[in-house]
């Protein structure tokens, strides 16, 4: 038996540690039998270059909870996580999500793609969930089966992506991994009432024990596995707070489901008595902010204000059984003697709001608290107790691992490498932000009695660097917002409703600022591959212009007073190009757009 699998270590498969040799050998010929299916050069070339060395490649953990917020503060609860990971490596404080959804988020995280070219969009089908993820030809071709094909022994235990259920979890199992014990919808967010599926076995259920309680121990059995195993490991620990608690399956299904607040566990569920939501400029205020349906919600009283910051508390109790879970995981590594040859990564899959311009507690929306997130990252080569102020986002994550790990970047990656341990000449100053169908309410006396509001669709880019913060959102009703986070830092001022003549950036009257920054996500909306990184290339071919400081040369400005602009002409459920507008810039050569060429 090994040491940590607790319960469930009955269910390990027979001989494991000595099949391994061959699970290698036979590896190599199951892959290049099977690549020319799915963009098999990339892998090859991959394979190849990593497989005579596989004793110096790193081993992996990546850590991903559940709805974390960065700006509510979340993280001043969790001190084993900072002592960990902030002190003991490098904290990337301007990180963000693409699409502040789990399962859009999580299968850009997986496949370094963004939204709008995986076209999973949704958390059920049709538009997303785990059966849009297979009808879409990922289950072959994302990172968990590049890295088992580059030498990595893979593990995963937690969540994978939403609609992976009871259902759906053999239709087919999820591809690329050594060993895998996965919770399943609908019980998922079930905290008391968790059901988990271990490799190809049949779902077991776990009613009447804590859903991260289970998880520590199925991570450290993981954990100790892969530290037995002879090859480098990955293994990614999903936990599910501070997500809400679903209730209405506990016991098997009765009732109506709707999203309340975490469920901590028992010797957790008194702390932080005092703990309150950040009481800043957006919590919710006098005057309404936001546009479309945020613009509407009521002010809230104080019995929703005390309710929420309830809420709030319950989320930080939540989260101190995923503190204690880093602090076993990370503990077993040191005893073991190869954290010094293992990156560990600590981040969620999108952030959070409660409050926040009256909203009830969510994510959905394109504010700072719902796209910004945790980014912790510590191994051999990153500096200690470190704070990079780089822009990254998820879709940076995959590149970053493949470039950690040795293996040559793929052409469909919609990201770059984040700048871990060596500058990145690739990094940028802007964030694609992207959404499709119903923004989410959460929380039973605070969601105004209705679990979504349909057309919360919308795409956005943020810009940010040392002279300039700005927000940039369109949504599907043609709506704008425009917020300077340098004087505005939580939107509360859509400065699109005010004479954009008399306020100025860099100089330059804001009038001329946004022409540029629409033209620059007429590119993000529909961008594919490094046209992602480096958008302003579609707009400048020549390369004179790589960031907003030199787009706003006066010289460009009928050029960027001509383009197309981004808009829709309906609101749709899903990434439906024929509602979405304009799609293609004109692109600037000697002075004249390329159409004028022809």
């Amino acid at each position: 038996m090994t040491a940590g699998c607790g319960d469930f270590s009955q269910q390990r498969e027979p001989d494991r540690k000595a099949s391994m040799r061959f699970e290698h050998i036979m590896s190599i010929g199951l892959w290049l039998a099977t690549t020319a299916a799915s963009d098999s050069l990339e892998d090859a070339s991959a394979l190849v270059s990593t497989s005579s060395n596989e004793g110096t490649k790193p081993n992996f953990l990546f850590i991903m909870t559940d709805d974390q917020d960065l700006k509510l503060d979340s993280l001043s609860y969790t001190p084993l996580t900072m002592k960990h990971m902030a002190k003991k490596g490098t904290t990337f404080s301007n990180h963000f999500v693409t699409t502040a959804l789990c399962c859009p988020s999580r299968v850009s995280l997986l496949t370094g793609r963004l939204a709008h070219n995986t076209n999973v969009t949704d958390v059920n089908p049709p538009w997303g969930g785990y059966p849009k993820f297979i009808a879409q030809n990922f289950n072959e071709n994302y990172l968990p089966v590049w890295l088992q094909n580059a030498g990595y022994d893979t593990y995963y235990t937690g969540k994978l992506m939403n609609s992976h259920s009871l259902e759906y979890y053999n239709k087919p199992h999820a591809a690329g991994f050594n060993g895998s014990d996965f919770v399943l919808d609908p019980y998922t967010y079930d905290y008391m009432n968790a059901t988990y599926q271990r490799n190809h076995d049949e779902p077991v259920s776990y009613l009447g024990r804590h859903t991260t309680e289970i998880l520590r121990e199925k991570s450290m059995g993981f954990l100790n596995d892969a530290l037995d195993g002879e090859r480098p490991f990955f293994l990614t620990v999903t936990p599910i707070a501070p997500h809400s608690n679903m209730n209405g399956t506990y016991g098997g299904g009765a009732g109506p489901l709707w999203m309340d607040e975490p469920i901590p566990e028992e010797r957790h569920k008194h702390l932080f008595p005092d703990a309150k939501v950040p009481r800043t400029a957006n919590f919710n205020p006098k005057d309404p902010s936001g546009v479309s349906w945020i613009h509407d919600l009521p002010y809230r009283n104080q019995s929703v204000v005390d309710y929420n910051d309830h809420y709030y508390r319950q989320r930080l109790r939540a989260l101190q059984g995923v503190d204690e879970l880093v602090d076993n995981l990370i503990t077993r590594l040191e005893q073991s003697g190869k954290i010094n040859n293992t990156f560990i990564i600590y981040t969620s899959d999108n952030g959070f709001h409660i409050s926040q311009h009256r909203l009830p507690p969510g994510k959905t929306c394109g504010f700072e608290e719902d796209i910004r997130v945790p980014f912790m990252i510590r191994g051999p080569g990153i500096p200690e107790n470190h704070v990079d102020e780089t822009i990254t986002t998820h879709i940076d994550i995959a590149p970053t691992l493949f470039d950690l790990a040795g293996l040559p970047l793929r052409t469909d990656f919609d990201g770059t490498p984040m700048p871990i341990s060596k500058p990145n000449e690739q990094a940028h100053e802007h964030v694609t932000v992207e959404y499709w169908g119903r923004g989410m309410l959460e929380g039973g006396l605070s969601n105004l009695g209705v679990p979504t509001v349909p057309n919360n669709t919308y795409k956005a880019v943020r810009v940010l660097a040392d002279d300039y913060d700005l927000f940039l959102s369109v949504w599907c009703n043609n709506e704008h917002e425009l917020y300077d986070l340098t004087t505005d830092p939580y939107q509360v001022s859509n400065l699109w409703k005010k004479d954009l003549q008399e306020i100025e950036v860099l100089g330059y009257a804001m009038s001329e600022v946004v022409p540029r920054l629409d033209a620059l996500l007429m590119v993000l909306k529909s961008c594919k591959g490094s046209e992602c990184v480096k958008p302003w290339e579609t707009l400048h071919p020549d390369g004179s212009v790589t960031s907003l400081k030199e787009a706003l040369d006066p010289k460009y400005n009928s050029f960027y007073h001509s383009q197309p602009k981004v808009s829709y002409d309906r609101c749709e459920y899903g990434h439906e190009i024929d509602a979405e507008g304009p799609q293609e810039v004109f692109a600037y050569k000697d002075g004249y757009s390329l159409e004028s060429w022809i």
